[in-house]
């Protein structure tokens, strides 16, 4: 029988947690020839952890507790590899916790891996349900994306990958900063779906304008090399257009640089050491029987 395992970080938003496992359960009921387990890595959350139920058709529920908070990032880091090399797997399925990750959409993940079993597939986001302030950010962020790197991210954690896939990429530094960025670089080719951002079960989103120019950033910053030869083209552009637009020439020069700065600093929190050693924050393991 063909396993699946989701992995879903989670910091204090137990609530919501068992409401995504209900709604999981209800997705998967369906797929009777699959094995579905759910993997939670608790980022040393400090709300107390309540007593779950598992839920009937996942059949086993595990929660990693970690000793320190590392951050959303370094949860799925570890959580990729304490799969690839302690789990047997066919199939990861990543998901936030929070639910806007939609279950519903796990169906069309699974049915477009069993239809092209040798790629991952990821959800590309059509339709966003954060308000305008955020999606202007958000767009801009993109934008950005594309021009310094080339690459269209337009998809964020919720994916399903091949066993082979996370072999490929469980050891690389940039995951310890990037999912999604890392997925872009290293895994060629993949499959998508068309998925819409769902509402958050309970609370506010907790992605300042800090932590969303972060996220931005380290995702760049896993093709920072490109980013450095594009931007060496486009201030060697705009030196000649200098006598044509004056100032607002040098004024985009200096922000380029600036901005490559600002790249390579956030690239430091790439660390492969850090990555291959993130198995020493693992407290202990709760497992979920019934």
């Amino acid at each position: 029988m063909k396993k699946i395992i989701i992995l879903i970080p989670v910091y204090n938003d137990w609530e919501s947690l068992q409401k995504l496992l209900n709604d999981i359960n209800e997705n998967i009921k369906s797929f009777k020839e699959l094995h579905f387990d759910c993997l939670v890595v608790n980022d040393a959350s400090t709300v107390k952890q309540p007593n779950f139920v598992k839920p009937d058709f996942i059949k086993s529920l595990e929660i990693l507790n970690m000793k320190t908070n590392k951050g959303h990032a370094r949860c799925i880091a570890f959580g990729l590899r304490h799969v690839f090399k302690n789990k047997k797997f066919d199939n990861l399925i990543l998901m936030d916790g929070d639910g806007e990750d939609r279950p519903v959409e796990i169906k069309d993940l699974v049915s477009k891996s069993n239809n092209f079993p040798a790629f991952s597939v990821i959800a590309k986001r059509v339709k966003r349900s954060e308000g305008f302030i955020f999606q202007f950010f958000y767009k801009m962020h993109k934008l950005l994306t594309i021009i310094f790197t080339g690459k269209n991210i337009n998809f964020g954690h919720f994916s399903i990958l091949t066993k082979n896939d996370v072999g490929k990429i469980y050891s690389k530094a940039s995951l310890w900063s990037s999912f999604s960025g890392t997925v872009k670089k290293f895994l060629k080719p993949l499959n998508e779906i068309e998925s819409e951002r769902g509402l958050r079960y309970c609370g506010e989103s907790k992605m300042s304008f800090f932590k969303l120019l972060i996220h931005s950033f380290s995702i760049i910053a896993v093709f920072k090399y490109q980013v450095f030869l594009r931007s060496i083209f486009m201030i060697i552009i705009l030196y000649f257009l200098t006598p044509y637009i004056g100032d607002i020439s040098i004024i985009f020069q200096f922000s380029i640089v600036f901005f490559n700065l600002s790249i390579f600093i956030v690239s430091l929190r790439e660390s492969e050491k850090d990555l291959l050693k993130c198995n020493e924050n693992l407290k202990d393991t709760k497992i979920i029987m019934h």
